[in-house]
């Protein structure tokens, strides 16, 4: 019979059992993403509408093909649909590992399901209305009196995409930075002794994310700088006490 109700750390499942339990919860991801894409894809028009309003006034994306539309409307709507889908998934996924888990492991691991899709809101907000639209201005008027400028709808709506989700990715940075610092690989003291490291790699990153000119990078290193910062104070305040380290032993005597 399916299972609905996450195990319980101490219970035991046979293999035939977790599978089942597998099963299920692939079904149920599988079901919320389509129902997710199928509602985006009805309301197409308005994701559209969206995704357009970083263009400058009166600029609409052209299509080269007959099937252009079509795909390029039903690629805006999996994006869209994977997004907002993205609490059952996550949900479904912490289901199926939760009999892996110690209760003290669960408490840790229950503020990230709860913070990751925030975030990923978050950059993707600020991939919308702040790196679009300033990277857009830059590139649409760059040498534009030597170009007859026209934005293709399939190559806007893959980059435009595109920039949403890796802004939201990277607004991932405090729960990667908690996540070493719970499991012991680094320490609070190393993030900020390392600060300048961790600058140069940021700003690596922000040059191979969506975005080729200077103008977009410098807006997408701002907030990984800031995360960077926010994420050392969270890494304080959810460092393990020290009282859980072991006593160091004298051996001169």
């Amino acid at each position: 019979m399916p299972r609905f109700r996450a195990p319980r750390f101490d219970e035991r499942l046979t293999i035939v059992e977790h599978l089942d339990e597998l099963r299920t919860r692939v079904i149920v991801s599988i079901a919320a993403l389509g129902v997710a894409v199928g509602l985006c894809f009805w309301q197409n028009h308005l994701l559209l509408d969206l995704l357009n309003g970083p263009l400058p006034a009166g600029k609409k994306p052209i299509t080269l093909s007959p099937a252009e539309p079509f795909l390029a409307t039903f690629k805006v709507s999996a994006y869209a649909g994977i997004l907002l889908a993205l609490p059952v998934l996550l949900y479904e996924a912490y289901g199926f590992l939760l009999p892996a888990l110690s209760p003290a492991e669960r408490r840790v691991i229950v503020p990230f399901l709860v913070l990751v899709p925030l975030l990923f809101v978050a950059g993707a907000a600020f991939g919308y209305y702040v790196v679009l639209p300033a990277g857009l201005k830059f590139l649409l008027n760059f040498n534009s009196d030597q170009f007859q400028v026209q934005v293709r709808a399939g190559d806007y709506y893959g980059f435009a995409t595109l920039t949403l989700m890796a802004m939201g990715i990277v607004f991932q940075v405090p729960m990667g930075i908690l996540a070493l610092t719970r499991l012991g690989i680094t320490t609070p003291r190393q993030l900020a002794k390392n600060r300048r490291y961790a600058y140069l790699i940021l700003a690596i990153v922000a040059m191979l994310l969506p975005g080729t000119d200077p103008i977009t990078m410098l807006i997408e290193l701002a907030p990984l700088l800031v995360l960077y910062e926010f994420s050392i104070v969270l890494a304080r305040a959810f460092d393990r006490p020290a009282a859980s380290a072991p006593p160091a032993i004298d051996e001169t005597g």
